[in-house]
């Protein structure tokens, strides 16, 4: 009997690890296939006119692509999302963690679940329909389809991801914590974030690394309520062009192979180092984190 588990838990490792081995191929071949149409765009654009550059024009003539707009689009969007997104996040784990009465929670925790679902299409078209005009006429903004808009929804798409991920960070902290803090005479307030948060603190910065990295990958909603323009933005209002939404818009038009094709695939390259620095650097912090929790 025993010989026959240990042979059927050989096999279940090894169907595991097959299943592992085909989610890294994959990534792999993703890597290979941005490096080879990315890559060529650089035989032509130089790297700091590609990077640096002003403007980004590729009907012109000569054709100009310059992704310093776009890359300060994405870097906007998600730094208004994050400084809306982190504190809503974190705040909702800890009162669902450690606050909220359990028929509560109960109830609060499918709506977070079914907001994470929500397709980013819907939120886009939220945004669009509802949002844009209320922003117009409070602000008196030119148009209502501008970087606040972006990063409210995409705020809106990162909350579920944050709370969810820091909410298990919070789950994890020993009761003993909370419970010897309690015995010293510190207050519940005083538990929960001199104690519980800090030493949750690796999940927490996880669950905000996922949220930024969410943030910046996202497509639809950008392409539908960031405005579209391809420039340096001045204020909370002004429209951008984020660099998944130039890829989303203009890649149909591209010339198969052409200067244009291997430029947005060159913007997916940037965006994928983005993001993967992103995720590299919650798995930093985690794992420094697990290493040194003082």
């Amino acid at each position: 009997m025993t010989a026959r588990y240990a042979v059927q838990e050989a096999r279940i490792r090894r169907v595991l690890a097959g299943i592992a081995g085909c989610s890294l191929l994959f990534l792999a071949l993703i890597m290979v296939f941005l490096f080879m149409e990315g890559l060529p765009a650089f035989l032509e654009i130089a790297p700091p006119d590609f990077l640096l550059g002003m403007y980004w024009y590729p009907a012109s003539d000569p054709p100009e692509f310059g992704t310093l707009p776009l890359l300060a689009g994405s870097v906007a969007v998600t730094l208004v999302a994050s400084l809306i997104a982190i504190p809503i996040g974190v705040m909702t784990a800890v009162w669902l963690t450690e606050l909220a009465p359990s028929f509560l929670r109960r109830l609060c925790k499918p709506l977070l679940e079914l907001l994470a679902a929500l397709p980013s299409v819907v939120v886009g078209f939220i945004g669009m329909v509802v949002l844009a005009p209320l922003l117009q006429d409070w602000f008196d903004a030119d148009t209502g389809l501008n970087l606040f808009n972006g990063g409210l929804m995409l705020a809106l798409m990162s909350i579920p991801t944050i709370c969810s991920v820091a909410e298990d960070a919070l789950h994890a902290v020993p009761d003993s914590l909370r419970e010897a803090s309690l015995a010293l005479g510190a207050t519940k307030c005083e538990t929960i974030f001199k104690v519980v948060v800090p030493a949750a603190f690796s999940g927490i910065g996880t669950a905000c690394m996922l949220g930024m990295s969410r943030s910046i990958g996202e497509t639809m909603v950008v392409l539908m309520v960031a405005g579209g323009a391809a420039i340096l933005p001045a204020s909370l209002f002004d429209p951008v062009r984020p660099m998944p939404a130039a890829i989303a818009a203009e890649l149909a038009e591209a010339p198969f192979r052409g200067q244009h094709y291997h430029a947005l695939f060159a913007i997916g390259l940037l965006l994928f180092l983005c993001t993967l620095g992103f995720n590299l650097l919650a798995q930093y912090t985690s794992e420094r984190n697990r290493q040194d929790p003082e």
